[in-house]
């Protein structure tokens, strides 16, 4: 049975100043000053009610409750929806695209 594609990957603006947390900056030894700070992910849920989620504290992740600032379409609209173990890895990939052109990125 082919199961549906109904998990989509997404990645949340974060504000410059989740640079002054120490974990964050020793995960992105290779970052590019002025470059965005995101967070990726992936959710069963569509971006925007995972978005308000993460904001309102609801399985959040500590940098997007508390330096997410927007959701960024443009780096994963056209990926999504996807199957479970796409969506996986979708979002590594997307992170690892991410660092390697200088953006600080943050995955769970």
């Amino acid at each position: 049975m082919l199961r549906r594609k109904h998990h989509h990957v997404y990645v949340v603006e974060l504000s410059p100043d989740v640079l002054f947390e120490p974990r964050f900056r020793k995960s992105n030894p290779n970052y590019i000053q002025g470059k965005p700070c995101v967070y990726v992910g992936m959710t069963g849920l569509d971006p925007d009610a995972r978005f308000d989620k993460h904001k309102a504290g609801i399985q959040a992740n500590r940098y997007v409750q508390h330096f997410g600032l927007r959701l960024l379409p443009d780096l994963y609209e056209a990926f999504n929806p996807l199957r479970y173990e796409d969506a996986v890895d979708k979002e590594i990939e997307i992170g690892i695209d991410l660092r390697s052109a200088g953006f600080g990125v943050w995955q769970a």
